[in-house]
């Protein structure tokens, strides 16, 4: 038997009926991201049917380039993207454009609905959806955001480097996101904006680093030539910066699940919703893993890849278990004997002649010795 030949029959123990005809997916992935693309490409290697289901919309396209990716680092999002999509297509993966509405399950597999009304069947869905990020409710962050408004110093510290940065404080890790931001730039104000007074502790933190600290609550940007050049206060006053870190709550998009049980819930440190999952990425409720920033809000693009290919390397995992208990199953079922076949009629003629079904009879021995 070829290869090939062991996966397919392998996989028909879990294949059932499908109204169009077509045998289910082994995997639906929802989401065509990093950790998406990153997990298709390693399930296509494995020789899985893969499709991604992608909403073209991805966190960081505003982004200008990717930072922190190995060997790719400064490569426009864009850019990275279409490099995956091609690798996952040249191993047999498709991907197609849709918007994932919900998964239900149907027997032994999970049917992915989408919003143009069409639906796939899979025997396991990994969901790589990512996160929104919902940003302080001031006028003109939402354009700047992913430019000169940003939030992680190690995507974007080095594009800002030595430029006078401001934090908007909206809660207590604003000192912490100052303290980060200090090592790429000298010149760093925090505006308390709507956060609380810092501790005492906190206070002496930012004296010792030469950061400034302005009251006052925030209610607006100075742009000019599409750059910012400051914030606006409430007060009137203008402060001078050339980048403003915000912190942003993180909602992760993981709806799509709820059909299915697994829940978002609040993350430790309170920065938002996320999906709780083990080290693999897998949800607790049968078939269903997820990876990326659906699953860990601060996770970069290079975090959310390999977390892509991890779950991938767990699904397939769980996909061989269950191809090996199938073909184990039909195997056993092989030996079960044909009612009429020899194994069959040697049982029969034992239960009914013994040893005379060999055409032997038991006599005396002339001499009185042992029966021949």
């Amino acid at each position: 038997m070829t290869k090939t030949n062991e996966r397919d029959n392998a996989q028909d123990g879990e294949r059932g009926d499908e109204r169009d005809g077509a045998e289910p997916l082994d995997v639906v992935v929802a989401g065509g991201g990093a950790a998406g693309l990153s997990a298709a490409l390693t399930l296509a290697r494995a020789r899985r049917s893969v499709l991604v289901i992608d909403s073209g919309e991805p966190r960081n396209a505003p982004a200008a380039g990717v930072h922190g990716y190995l060997s790719r680092d400064g490569s426009a999002p864009g850019e990275l993207l279409r490099a995956g999509r091609e690798e996952v297509t040249r191993y047999g993966g498709r991907i197609v454009s849709g918007l994932v509405t919900g998964a239900r399950r149907s027997g032994p597999y999970l049917i992915v609905d989408t919003a143009d009304g069409g639906s796939h069947r899979a025997r396991r869905l990994l969901v790589t959806t990512g996160l929104v990020d919902e940003l302080p409710d001031v006028p003109g962050l939402r354009e700047r955001w992913g430019r000169d408004v940003l939030h992680c110093p190690y995507c974007h510290g080095w594009e800002v480097r030595d430029m006078p940065i401001g934090v908007l404080a909206t809660g207590p890790a604003a000192v912490h996101q100052a303290l980060l931001f200090r090592q790429w730039s000298p010149d760093v104000t925090v505006f308390l904006h709507t956060a609380g007074d810092p501790t005492q502790e906190q206070w002496e933190q930012l004296a010792a680093r030469g950061i400034e600290v302005v009251d006052g609550e925030v209610i607006g940007l100075d742009v000019e030539g599409d750059r910012l050049r400051g914030v606006r206060l409430a007060s009137g006053r203008r402060v001078p910066v050339r980048a403003l870190a915000v912190a942003p709550r993180f909602e992760a998009r993981g709806g799509v699940l709820s059909g299915l049980g697994p829940t978002i819930v609040e993350h430790p440190m309170g920065v938002g919703r996320y999906m709780e999952s083990d080290a693999s990425g897998f949800t607790g409720v049968e078939g269903v893993w997820v990876a990326g920033n659906v699953s860990d809000l601060m996770a970069g693009v290079a975090v959310a890849a390999a977390s892509g290919m991890q779950a991938a390397v767990a699904v397939n995992g769980d996909l061989v278990a269950a191809d090996t208990a199938a073909a184990v199953a039909r195997r056993a079922a092989g030996r079960a004997p044909a009612p009429f076949g020899p194994s069959a009629e040697a049982a029969v003629c034992e239960r009914v002649l013994g040893v005379r079904r060999h055409g032997l009879t038991t006599a005396p021995a002339p001499d009185g010795g042992p029966d021949t």
